[in-house]
């Protein structure tokens, strides 16, 4: 089976974030009151929905989760000098697009975040489709941003490679039936 279609994960696989974000969360965390540490942040909550991450570290209020979040994604870009672009595999995207095959973006990020880093970067409008939190029920480890990205596409699992670094993406790609690779970026 050809492979027809690519699926990648933003943070952590395409481009590396995890200092531009947590920075942005602690920040954003500080300015409302409550204080968890960098390290904590990133072995406990890298990856993971905004309102699950909130709700697991005591904000209850509706009110104050909307505020901290759109908060973080007004800082996330002050720290963009830590972002860098995995110029290796978006390489081999840009070659695969480049011979007819189609390149999405899955992720459990928020969108503005994605598209903010991706013009950072110079990326923008340079991928077939995009799929976040935003467009999907169910996060990962659930497959459904990938089952999606493959029913738009109108390919099966094994015409589909996924790239990944997370535990709950690489479960969700598992879960998704495709082939994938775990990247450490």
């Amino acid at each position: 089976m050809q492979i027809k279609l690519i699926l990648l994960d933003f943070d952590g696989t395409l481009a590396a974030t995890a200092d531009a974000h947590t920075k942005a969360y602690i920040l954003a965390l500080q300015e409302s009151g409550i204080v968890i540490s960098e390290e904590e942040y990133k072995s406990k909550f890298f990856g993971v929905r905004c309102s699950e991450f909130l709700r697991a570290i005591g904000v209850t209020s509706n009110e104050m989760m909307e505020r901290i979040r759109l908060r973080k994604i007004e800082l996330y870009p002050t720290f963009f000098d830590s972002v860098r672009l995995n110029e290796p595999l978006w390489n081999f995207a840009q070659d695969f697009r480049s011979k007819g095959g189609k390149v999405w973006i899955c992720s459990t990020g928020q969108r503005d975040n994605i598209t903010n880093a991706m013009q950072y970067l110079g990326i923008d409008g340079m991928v077939d489709g995009i799929l976040t939190s935003d467009d999907v029920t169910e996060s990962k480890p659930s497959p459904e941003a990938f089952l999606k990205a493959m029913a738009i596409e109108g390919v099966t699992p094994a015409e589909t490679l996924i790239f990944e670094d997370s535990t709950v993406g690489i479960a969700a790609a598992e879960a998704s039936g495709a082939a994938y690779f775990k990247v450490d970026l």
